[in-house]
């Protein structure tokens, strides 16, 4: 379904105050505080100024332009972007048709790219990754298949569907880089989809509805990667506008925006440094549980599934079974009445969601890790007086990052806290960072 233009139906689904209308759509580290460049040093020191977003992408544009010309000795015609994401409420429900309250971040997988007109040579992709770094190649004759865990095993997929499904992919080169962090929950492999579908629409002049780019680049997530994700990631990265995050129902693929376009509170990202992989496992144990969870309840989905229902069926499941199911229950709830909390600005009442799904995530989910649970123990510590309103794991846990919601006049004092805490307890620096809402995949620069 396509991305609603108002928030109309979100309020009529979430009860939300008639006012929220007004608001449309448009269009392991050394420090512990981290500062990219000298816009985030603005935007700790300037709450105005911490409204603006893609302020890293003329840098990350260039990079990749001067990096392809280096690589492939001719230029670039084209580069796009996609972002990262965090994720504020709705962990793990994505693939359990419940709802989810990401926005997307001011981190992009940026992609320079030229078609190559080399009629003698074979027809393949070639491709360049500045950070690995590494020069790999796409054969585009013969059938398409994964090259065994490689990381271009993402653009693979992203070929194969769009061939599949619309037109042939020209030859091509590219130069990929990334602000997004590898292993940090931040959704970098989806960001990557999403470049590459935004490319392709661009070489071939077939133009995808946004629904449809996310659900191609989530099937080659699946087909290639070998991660059973829902559709969260690549719906954030495809629809993020900015200072608006997204209520994504995932039974529907309905997208309701929630403005959050205040001065008063800001987004606070701590990554734990502690990396994770979802595809040796965890994730695919934790989505077949809830398979079966649901199955003991008779209910055809978990939207059906009220807490009256889940009690009446908990004599038939598993003690684990139960476990996730309280877990999906209580996290698609949450979601909706932090969505709600957030259109009245009722900020301690987010925050208390934020701690229930983080103790949710981590004693009947048993996604999160010990360095995880250090760092929310640490925000908790800092509620009231010290300017957290709440803070959780976020993404598909075993390590990754949290993500806080914090009074912006504090956030550089509350990142320098919880980091010193962190570091003192584990030996691990993290990495911390301020976030908004940012523009989701775009074309960043085209040649005349």
């Amino acid at each position: 379904m396509q991305l609603l233009a108002g928030f109309a139906a979100g309020v009529r689904l979430l009860g939300l105050p008639p006012e929220a209308t007004g608001h449309h759509l448009r269009g392991k580290s050394d420090p512990v505080f981290r500062l990219p460049d000298r816009t985030e040093e603005i935007l700790l020191t300037n709450a105005t100024s911490f409204f603006r977003t893609g302020t890293m992408l003329p840098a990350m544009q260039a990079e990749v332009r001067q990096t392809f010309r280096a690589e492939f000795g001719h230029e670039a015609s084209l580069v796009v972007a996609a972002p990262g994401r965090i994720n504020l409420m709705g962990e793990h429900v994505d693939y359990n048709d419940g709802f989810v309250l990401p926005l997307a971040i001011d981190r992009y997988v940026v992609v320079a790219a030229a078609c190559r007109n080399n009629r003698d040579a074979e027809r393949a992709v070639r491709l360049h990754s500045i950070a690995v770094p590494e020069t790999t190649s796409i054969a585009l004759t013969g059938e398409l298949c994964p090259a065994g865990g490689h990381w271009s095993d993402y653009v693979t997929g992203v070929i194969a569907g769009f061939q599949k499904n619309h037109r042939p992919i020209p030859d091509f080169d590219a130069v990929i880089g990334s602000t997004v962090p590898i292993g940090a929950g931040l959704s970098s492999s989806a960001a990557l989809e999403v470049a590459f579908a935004t490319l392709f629409e661009r070489l071939t002049g077939h133009h995808l509805g946004l629904t449809e780019k996310a659900l191609l680049c989530q099937e080659a997530e699946h087909a290639f990667a070998g991660v059973p994700c829902g559709i969260m990631d690549q719906f954030s990265s495809t629809f993020a506008i900015p200072d608006q995050l997204m209520l994504i129902d995932c039974k529907t693929h309905e997208v309701f925006p929630v403005p959050l376009d205040t001065t008063e509170v800001s987004v606070l990202i701590i990554n734990s440094n502690v990396a994770h992989a979802l595809n040796q496992g965890e994730y695919a144990v934790r989505r077949i549980e809830s398979e079966h969870a649901l199955q003991k309840t008779g209910k055809p989905s978990w939207r059906d599934v009220s807490p009256t229902d889940l009690g009446e069926a908990q004599s038939a499941m598993s003690r684990v079974e139960f476990q996730r199911a309280r877990h999906i229950v209580t996290e698609i709830s949450r979601t909706q009445e932090t969505a709600r909390a957030i259109s009245e600005s009722s900020w301690p009442a987010v925050g208390d969601c934020m701690f229930a799904s983080h103790d949710s995530l981590r004693d009947d989910f048993q996604v999160s890790c010990p360095e995880l649970d250090l760092l929310v123990d640490f925000g908790r510590e800092l509620t009231g007086e010290g300017g957290v309103f709440g803070t959780k794991m976020t993404g598909g846990g075993f390590g990754g990052c949290t993500v806080s919601l914090v009074r912006t006049e504090k956030i550089a004092e509350i990142a320098e806290a919880i980091g010193s805490q962190y570091r003192a307890a584990t030996g691990i620096s993290p990495t911390c960072f301020p976030a908004r809402p940012a523009r989701g995949a775009h074309i960043v620069w085209e040649a005349a």
